[in-house]
């Protein structure tokens, strides 16, 4: 795990640094720094534009008395999309800009579905009896004040 983490803040900066550098060398310094700005410019329109649209399908879900799971990962997945298009890069944009495309970010899904249900166990609880309330739905209750023991004497 420490190595996986070494490489990731310090190789892939590196990688990073060096494709900008080729692509400023290859084109112009201007270039490069507009192509990092405009990835990250779509990169936020398209993260807010799937953030809403999986924000919605949440409450939808939600409001069918329905587990939004897949769901949730997506926005987790969008979460990091989001991460890696502020990260100035070639390599961390083009892998955010994937990961906010709905077919790319099914697949990686799937697969981190895949990679949690191998290691924990996942349970899922069902109550038929329990559904969403309705407008005109009542709900009686009938309290009483419990003291400690201490708070009687």
């Amino acid at each position: 795990m420490l190595g996986r983490l070494l490489l990731l803040f310090t190789v892939l900066p590196l990688v990073e640094l060096y494709l900008l550098i080729r692509l400023g060398r290859a084109t112009s310094s201007g270039t490069a720094i507009a192509v990092v700005i405009g990835t990250g410019l779509l990169g936020a329109a398209l993260a807010r534009r799937e953030g809403l649209r999986v924000w919605a399908e949440v409450r939808r879900r939600l409001a069918a008395g329905q587990m939004p799971a897949d769901a949730l990962i997506d926005a987790l997945l969008i979460l990091v999309a989001g991460t890696m298009l502020i990260t100035p890069g070639l390599l961390t944009d083009a892998a955010g800009l994937l990961l906010l495309l709905p077919p790319t970010r099914a697949m990686v899904r799937t697969r981190l579905k895949r990679w949690f249900g191998a290691r924990f166990v996942v349970v899922e609880f069902l109550n038929a009896g329990i559904r969403p309330l309705r407008d005109d739905d009542v709900i009686d209750v009938q309290a009483t004040e419990v003291r400690d023991a201490d708070e009687r004497l």
